[in-house]
């Protein structure tokens, strides 16, 4: 049985159009059809409306939207917050504890004490250690046990130092892993002297040392007067591993501070053509240092330029450097303000207009191209799905005219915890139809089954506002949704609470994955909150990019300030504003 494109007016049989070949129930395409004479085949007066595309930044919210189709109004809205904004998952995750009238607990309190019980509160004669070994659930174990305890806890060197000379006395030997986790203590305590003396000792006693004693050495020596000795070490690690970017960083930052600006720039070249990712501490390093050492001014726009292909965002240390950076130049002048940005794009501090969060076309092309291969032909999409069901899906959207609006029809009618589910969907529905939108829901072959949840009159009301397509109860949603967004073209929007992060991890390497998280951030609607049979609130769409920019006149640089809390899908809020003035 061919399934048919339903008409909820009064029209004659001959204006029913047969729409895809696919097997009983795979589908239900319905949408309401205004009084005017239907022309037989004519699809697009079945599907679409006239509409004019939204503009990113606005927000609805339910009756008190401008009721003019194709306009999507900011009239008299509040200022919600987006879910991408830095700080958004920290506070939800609270409110939620709260609600649920949990305690938030001092963890690092509980795992100090956790981490300091049983260990020495001073250092212990050989007589008191022995006798502490003695009453040890494991005493074939306690002397690395208690040292790695020890760095846990962060404890007193002395009280190690005299674990370690117990330890001399009663087997007179030191093993090379207890001297390792005792390295590691003097180094993360900053004992440094003791890092010096320690390698006499491990250079003569063992032949060779590893991966893990060759880092230590470096970050140790580095913060010596011997830290060129820190080189050597960095060449021995090499030939056994690539040193990590923090190793080349901690050199880099010793010969910063002892003013060989030379080498600092050289190794921090050699560490970009490994192809290591710089910690922000080396950042902070170089900045610092041309303060005082001016001249090559395009070395330090070429970190920003990384920054910004990295989409990086500076922690706020790093950010004052680069501000005191560019306010000690002398050829230029350049002031520096903390600011914000409006919901329009404009820096509040200069009142410059940022870049856009809209794709250009080559950009979309990519993207779409890309996904379509890597989420939608790959194969993890046929683990829930089936290439039957996928094909009749895309032959659905080639028969069809492009959407303005994609809904997520389960997680939509899911957004609240109480109501019923076909209500809320209705509700949303009603309001992205009062924008004159034209709008495809993607749900579950269940969501036809009129029940509790389900009900007839709503799902009936839905399907005159919107396209439908019901998927089976098994099938993965969100490769459905980004497909039929994509095909739709760059105008359309996307509903739904999920952060696509499975997916975007799907993709082949970091800069498609940068490229989707831009289109995602400026497609994506999520609900904020809806009153059902009333009204409804959607976060706003950001319509400028959260990246380093600039425009030769002016530096727009997003940083993280200091005890903010920013999961990786979130982006910073704050900004730094760099004006050229001469």
């Amino acid at each position: 049985m061919s399934s048919l494109l339903v008409i909820s007016s009064k029209v004659q049989p001959k204006f029913i159009v047969p729409l895809l070949n696919t097997s009983p129930g795979r589908f239900l395409l319905q949408k309401h059809v205004q009084q005017w004479p239907l022309k037989l085949g004519l699809l697009s007066h079945v599907c679409l409306k006239v509409t004019h595309l939204p503009g990113n930044g606005d927000v609805l919210r339910g009756k008190k939207a401008v009721k003019e189709k194709g306009t999507w109004s900011r009239d008299k809205q509040p200022r919600l917050r987006s879910v991408f904004a830095a700080g958004t998952a920290h506070r939800t995750s609270e409110n939620l504890r709260k609600k649920a009238g949990e305690k938030v607990l001092d963890e690092p309190v509980r795992s100090e004490k956790a981490a300091r019980a049983g260990i020495p509160g001073r250092p212990l004669t050989a007589a008191e250690w022995t006798n502490l070994k003695r009453d040890a659930t494991h005493p074939l174990q306690f002397e690395v046990q208690m040292m790695r305890r020890m760095l846990t806890a962060g404890s007193d060197v002395n009280i190690a130092k005299s674990l370690l000379a117990y330890v001399a006395v009663e087997t007179g030997t030191l093993t090379y892993e207890l001297l390792l986790k005792y390295l590691t203590l003097c180094v993360h305590g900053g004992h440094y002297s003791e890092v010096l003396d320690l390698y006499g000792i491990m250079k003569n006693r063992f032949k060779s040392l590893d991966p893990g004693a060759f880092s230590l050495f470096i970050k140790g020596f580095s913060n010596t007067d011997r830290w060129k000795e820190a080189l050597g070490f960095l060449e021995s690690l090499s030939k056994l591993i690539t040193p990590t970017a923090s190793n080349y960083g901690d050199v880099i930052a010793a010969a910063l501070r002892n003013g060989d600006s030379a080498t600092g720039w050289a190794l921090y070249n050699k560490l970009l053509e490994k192809g290591l990712s710089p910690n922000q501490g080396t950042w902070q390093a170089l900045f610092e240092s041309g303060v005082s050492q001016h001249g090559h001014e395009d070395r330090f726009e070429g970190i920003l330029y990384y920054m910004r292909d990295n989409q990086l965002y500076p922690v706020e240390s790093l950010a004052r450097s680069i501000k005191a950076w560019f306010e000690s130049l002398s050829e230029t002048k350049w002031t520096g303000h903390w600011s914000t940005v409006a919901p329009s794009g404009v820096c509040r501090s200069c009142g410059t207009a940022l870049e856009s969060i809209e794709l250009s076309e080559e950009e979309y092309r990519l993207l779409k191209e890309q996904v379509m291969q890597d989420i939608m032909e790959g194969d993890d999409v046929f683990i829930k799905t089936t290439p039957k069901e996928l094909k009749n899906f895309q032959k659905f959207l080639e028969s069809v005219p492009a959407f303005d609006v994609v809904l997520d029809g389960l997680n939509v009618a899911k957004t609240m915890g109480r109501g019923r589910p076909s209500e809320i969907l209705l509700t949303v529905v009603s309001e992205l139809e009062k924008q004159g939108l034209n709008m495809l829901i993607l749900g579950r072959s269940h969501m036809q089954r009129y029940s509790r949840n389900w009900d007839r009159q709503d799902m009936s009301l839905v399907r005159q506002m919107a396209c439908c397509f019901f998927t089976d109860n098994i099938s993965e949603d969100d490769p459905f949704l980004l497909y039929a967004t994509l095909h739709s073209g760059n105008h359309c929007r996307f509903v739904s609470r999920d952060l696509m992060r499975d997916h975007k991890a799907c993709l082949p390497d970091s800069a498609m994955r940068r490229l989707f998280f831009k289109w995602q951030r400026g497609h994506q609607l999520v609900i904020q909150g809806v009153n059902p049979g009333r009204s409804v609130r959607f976060q706003p769409i950001q319509s400028y990019d959260t990246i380093v920019q600039t425009d030769g006149m002016s530096w727009h640089i997003p940083y993280d300030p200091e005890g903010q809390e920013r999961c990786s899908y979130e982006i910073p809020t704050a900004w730094l504003c760099l004006k050229r003035v001469s």
